[in-house]
């Protein structure tokens, strides 16, 4: 985790005009691209880009999901 992203920058990973999709998790910033439930840049109203950390606890995965993806660095 060398890359530390303020909440600006990794507003800019959102996954549009093939730009990657990033989003945070308790600090920890993950790779989506390429990863089929975000392929369309909405996964149940949310959106790359975004510290969804709160979202997460509400879904039916919860934290189990993280495993599958890349870390990429961490929310300063």
């Amino acid at each position: 985790m060398d890359k530390t992203f303020t909440k600006t920058e990794l507003a800019q990973y959102d996954g549009q005009d093939g730009r990657k999709k990033y989003v945070a998790i308790d600090g920890v910033v993950y790779d989506l691209t390429g990863f089929k439930a975000w392929a369309s840049n909405n996964h149940h109203g949310n959106h790359p880009g975004q510290d969804l950390s709160e979202q997460i606890m509400k879904s039916p995965h919860k934290k189990n999901v993280l495993s599958k993806l890349t870390i990429v660095g961490k929310l300063a």
